[in-house]
């Protein structure tokens, strides 16, 4: 049985683990190794079971933490060349990551101890930003965030999953009348920014399928959505979609403390 949780998901910090008893991988290092260490033992899962940290993007609230990650945890990392790229140039990671780092061509399979790994490029404005499809134990987990708008290759993608964790970052009636300035708000909404409620659950319609068990929803904002906006449009649009109650686990990722330990 896999193990899935997120130690926190939010402009404040992203970082995600899922693993089986023997192995598993981390997903983005924004949070803090101390809290990382607390977080596995309350779960019981060993970091030493870690077989690599799998990057989607170096944008700051997904990498804070990666140097430290290396340091004290000594795994490897995972993402593309570009983003290699782009860490090898980063304040944050540029003096340690070039005794870590593995590329991950986009689309092609990598095994890392058991664990099957791919990437899809996904539209977010940082240097490059992927989305994860992971196998493990018969199980496929794809997660995408940061995600400015669904692509044909990202729902290809989620089709195929039984585990999928997807952005839902904002209400558009939220952000649209909050304090925020034209250009940042521009910048979210304009394709290369984050997923609306909206979008991801027109999304959701197009990914349902008979295999799709659990959906979790990521990466939502502080300022312009809440939890219960969030669940409920994605909920509608299962409805619509003909799912019935109960057959798909439908749920939010907190922003910035641990989610409880879900068992897939």
């Amino acid at each position: 049985m896999l193990r899935f949780f997120s130690l926190s998901s939010g402009s404040c910090g992203n970082c995600y683990y899922l693993g089986n008893e023997t192995r598993g991988v981390i997903i983005d290092a924004g949070v803090s190794v101390r809290q990382l260490k607390k977080t596995f033992m309350a779960a019981g899962v060993d970091i030493d079971s870690v077989r690599g940290i799998l990057i989607t993007h170096d944008h700051l609230d997904h990498i804070r933490s990666l140097a430290s990650f290396c340091k004290k945890l000594q795994k490897p990392v995972y993402t593309t060349e570009i983003i290699n790229a782009a860490l090898s140039r980063h304040t944050f990671t540029s003096d340690v990551i070039s005794a870590y780092k593995n590329v991950i061509p986009a689309g092609e399979a990598v095994d890392l101890d058991g664990i099957t790994v791919r990437c899809f490029e996904v539209p977010h404005d940082a240097s490059q930003t992927v989305g994860y499809s992971v196998e493990i134990d018969g199980h496929r987990f794809v997660i995408m965030t940061d995600i400015g708008r669904m692509t044909d290759e990202a729902v290809s993608y989620a089709l195929q999953a039984d585990t999928l964790v997807i952005e839902s970052n904002y209400d558009i009636d939220m952000l649209m009348a909050g304090p925020y300035t034209y250009d940042l708000k521009m910048r979210i909404v304009q394709g290369c920014g984050h997923l609306s409620n909206d979008e991801c659950a027109s999304s959701l319609r197009r990914i349902v399928h008979p295999g799709l068990k659990n959906i979790f929803l990521c990466h939502l904002s502080a300022n312009n959505n809440s939890a219960e906006k969030a669940y409920s449009v994605s909920a509608a649009a299962l409805a619509e979609a003909g799912v019935e109650k109960g057959t798909v686990q439908l749920r939010c990722l907190p922003r910035s403390c641990p989610s409880p330990v879900f068992f897939l």
